[in-house]
C-alpha cells in the first residue's frame, strides 16, 4: 500500500457565498510535524536571455520576467505549499495518490509547480497553462520530505485561484485534467476530485487510458474514477459543509474559522503529520482595491495568528519568518540527500515552541495568552476590512511595513 498523502485542505468561496464581492481562498498545510515553513518574498524580477533557474531537484529555463510572490513554503525545498502573486493569483497544491505510481526520479516537485505558476501566470488561467507546460516538458518526481532513509513520491492536484475564477487542477504522471469554477464554495484534499465537468484536459489524455484499459470509451468519463485506487474518491471535505452554512457570508474569518476545526479534521494533528502553516486571502473581484493575504508562518493555526500582507512596491522585508539559509552545504542540496537534518527554526517559529507550550501545558496562562493573541488577530483583520470599505485608493506606504510590524508585534508577546 502506497503511503498516504498529506492530508492537507484547500478551499475557495466566490460571492455570492462570500461577503461584499470578496473571493476567500484558504489552505491548511499538512506535512511531516517536525518540518518548519517560512513566508518568504520574491520581488518582480527581470531575468537575461538563456539564463535558468534552479527548482528543488532540477534546474530549467528561467523566464525573461517573474512577477513578484509571496509563499509559505517547507524551508528545505525551492517552491512552495502555497502562496499569492502580485496580480491577485493565488495557488495551493495537495499531493494526491493515483492508481499510477509516482515517480522517483527527480524532476519538479509539485511544490515547484506552485511557484512557478505564481510566478509566471498573471491570470488563474496562465498559470494553470504555465503548470501543465512544464509538466509536459519536464515530469513530476522525487522525494515530498526531507527524509533521507525513504523515498516519499506523490501526484499533485492545485488549487488555482484569481478575482474571477478558479481552476481545480489535478494530475497523474504529466497527464491532467481541470475544471473552471466561478460560483459555490469548493474543497479539494488529498483526493482525486474531478469526475465528469471538465473544461479542460491533456490533448491525449483519453487515448493513453484507453491504452491502459482503464476506461473503455463508452462509457461518462470520470477522471476520479478513472485514476483512483479502488474507493479513494470520496466525498472528502468536511469543512465545506462549514463554509457552506454560513450562507452568504464567508469571510476572512469565517476561513479562518474552518480552518481552525480539529473536529472536522481540516486542522490536522496526528502522530505523523501536523498542519504546519495556514494561508487565507481576500480576493476582491473590484480590483481598484486590492488583494489581502494572511499568513500565520507557524504551526498549528488554532494556536497561530493570522497576518496581513499586501502587495506594494519595496514591501519590508521579514528576516523574522527566514529559516537560516545553508547554501551549497544544505543536505537537501548535496547527494545523496538528506543525511543530516539543520535547525531549520526562523524566530518566529522558535517564538510561537514557547507559547505553543504554554498553551498545552498551564490553563491560566495559556488562555491569557491565547486572548491576547486572538486580539491582535482581530486589530489586524478590522484594519484589514477598513481598507477594503474605503473609497479612496490605498497609500502602499501605510501598508509597506504591514506583515514586518504584525510579526514583530507578536514576537513581542511571545517574549
Amino acid at each position: 500500500r502506497m503511503a498516504a498523502a498529506p492530508p492537507s485542505y484547500c478551499f475557495v468561496a466566490f460571492p455570492p457565498c462570500s461577503k461584499d464581492g470578496l473571493v476567500v481562498f484558504g489552505k491548511n498545510s499538512a506535512r511531516p510535524r517536525d518540518e518548519v515553513q517560512e513566508v518568504v518574498y520574491f520581488p518582480a524580477a527581470a531575468h537575461d536571455p538563456g539564463s535558468k533557474v534552479e527548482c528543488t531537484y532540477i534546474e530549467i529555463e528561467q523566464v525573461p520576467k517573474t512577477h513578484a510572490v509571496v509563499l509559505s513554503r517547507p524551508s528545505w525545498l525551492w517552491g512552495a505549499e502555497m502562496g499569492a502573486n502580485e496580480h491577485g493569483v493565488c495557488v495551493a497544491n495537495e499531493a494526491v495518490v493515483t492508481r499510477e505510481p509516482a515517480s522517483e526520479s527527480e524532476a519538479l516537485l509539485g511544490m515547484d509547480l506552485v511557484r512557478l505558476g505564481l510566478e509566471r501566470g498573471a491570470t488563474a488561467k496562465e498559470a494553470l497553462d504555465v503548470i501543465v507546460a512544464l509538466l509536459e516538458e519536464h515530469g513530476q518526481g522525487g522525494n515530498y520530505y526531507e527524509d533521507g532513509s525513504s523515498c516519499h513520491t506523490f501526484q499533485s492536484a492545485f488549487l488555482i485561484v484569481d478575482r474571477n475564477e478558479a481552476w481545480i487542477l489535478e494530475t497523474s504522471g504529466k497527464y491532467w485534467a481541470a475544471e473552471k469554477i466561478t460560483e459555490g464554495v469548493k474543497c479539494i484534499c488529498n483526493q482525486l476530485s474531478l469526475t465528469t465537468k471538465i473544461d479542460a484536459e491533456h490533448p491525449e489524455l483519453r487515448n493513453y487510458v484507453k491504452s491502459q484499459g482503464w476506461w473503455n470509451g463508452e462509457s461518462d468519463f470520470n477522471f476520479s474514477e478513472v485514476f483512483s485506487l479502488a474507493d479513494d474518491h470520496i466525498a472528502c471535505c468536511s469543512g465545506r459543509e462549514s463554509l457552506e452554512k454560513q450562507g452568504g457570508d464567508v469571510s476572512a474569518q469565517a476561513m479562518i474559522d474552518v480552518l481552525r476545526d480539529k473536529d472536522s479534521g481540516v486542522c490536522v494533528d496526528s502522530e505523523s503529520f501536523l498542519t504546519t502553516a495556514s494561508i487565507v486571502s481576500v480576493l476582491p473581484q473590484d480590483p481598484s482595491f486590492p488583494c489581502i493575504h494572511y499568513f500565520t508562518g507557524t504551526p498549528d493555526p488554532s494556536r497561530s495568528i493570522f497576518k496581513p500582507f499586501i502587495f506594494v512596491d519595496d514591501v519590508k522585508l521579514v528576516p523574522k519568518v527566514q529559516s537560516p539559509s545553508f547554501g551549497n552545504d544544505d543536505p537537501a542540496k548535496k547527494i545523496p540527500r538528506f543525511q543530516e537534518k539543520p535547525d531549520r527554526r526562523h524566530e518566529l517559529y522558535k517564538a510561537h515552541e514557547w507559547a505553543r507550550s504554554l498553551l498545552e501545558n498551564d490553563q491560566d496562562k495559556g488562555q491569557k495568552l491565547k486572548r491576547i493573541m486572538l486580539d491582535l488577530e482581530k486589530q489586524g483583520l478590522e484594519a484589514m476590512e477598513d481598507i477594503l470599505s474605503r473609497t479612496e485608493i490605498l497609500d502602499p506606504a501605510e501598508v509597506v511595513d504591514l506583515f514586518y510590524d504584525c510579526v514583530d508585534t507578536e514576537l513581542k508577546f511571545f517574549k
